[in-house]
């Protein structure tokens, strides 16, 4: 339940991240294996501002804002879940975006937009930390206001409408053992966690190194995601019966999305 799409961010604009936790053993509402129903999602009403210009590409809603040499070399970045970026003009409407992270490919994009300029459609690859198996995405986005003039297609104030996601990306499983909640997925992130809201290490994700959870109430959770000791996410998660809902607040791009999931 680890939305790559919002590696359409990740890698350059979109993001979205899931992450859920149980409470005590047995009679805990959250253990089990969970699968968003990613169709159901709604997405933040901000835009994700991009655009290509005179051989550079200008992530303007990154956090933080970069710009990079849109040449197809990777290009250096500071600040973001990955350390180069490459960017390619394959075309008049069509541009590819690679990022790395320590040399390893993380994410790969193709970004097509439409004939009439207000649709982008983004074909996405992620690859993860420690599993060999890619999560395959295709994410679709609406223009919001004008297209800009004098730069690529592609270009412009992107509203994130829809998006596929292959079964791997969306599927999490919790276990309680006393005090503490493990998640597992099946791209190989993991954690175990003191439901008291302490700081726990995270192994085989980009996007967050530890972890905090903190039992709000007996169906409640909140869930703390940080990267080098910066807050990321927090997500608050909502189990009744055999759905769950997570309100996932994006601190560092100030987005908050929902999400819906069933308990397989």
């Amino acid at each position: 339940m680890k939305c790559k799409l919002l590696s359409f961010a990740c890698a350059s604009l979109f993001a979205a991240a899931l992450t859920v936790p149980a409470v005590s053993l047995a009679q805990s509402p959250f253990d089990g294996t969970w699968r968003t129903n990613i169709a159901q999602a709604r997405f933040s009403p901000k835009p994700i501002v991009f655009y290509l210009s005179q051989g550079w590409y200008h992530c303007v809603s990154c956090t933080p804002a970069f710009d990079a040499r849109a040449d197809g070399t990777d290009q250096p970045v500071t600040g973001q879940t990955y350390d180069t970026i490459s960017v390619k003009e394959v075309d008049p409407k069509t541009i590819e975006v690679v990022t790395k992270k320590n040399g390893k490919v993380d994410v790969e994009q193709t970004r097509t937009v439409s004939a009439n300029g207000k649709e982008l459609t983004v074909k996405i690859t992620a690859h993860p930390q420690n599993s060999d198996q890619p999560v395959t995405e295709e994410a679709t986005a609406k223009l919001v206001g004008v297209a800009p003039a004098g730069v690529h297609a592609t270009s412009g104030n992107w509203h994130l409408e829809k998006v596929k996601e292959s079964d791997n990306g969306l599927t999490v499983t919790y276990k309680t053992t006393g005090d503490q909640l493990t998640m597992t997925t099946p791209t190989g992130e993991t954690y175990t966690a003191k439901l008291d809201g302490t700081d726990a290490p995270v192994t085989g994700s980009y996007t967050f190194d530890t972890v905090s959870v903190k039992k709000i109430d007996a169906r409640t959770l909140e869930e703390t995601e940080k990267r080098a000791g910066t807050v990321v996410e927090v997500n608050k998660i909502t189990v009744n019966g055999k759905t769950m809902t997570i309100v996932s607040d994006n601190k560092l791009s100030d987005r908050t999305s929902t999400f819906t999931a069933t308990r397989k």
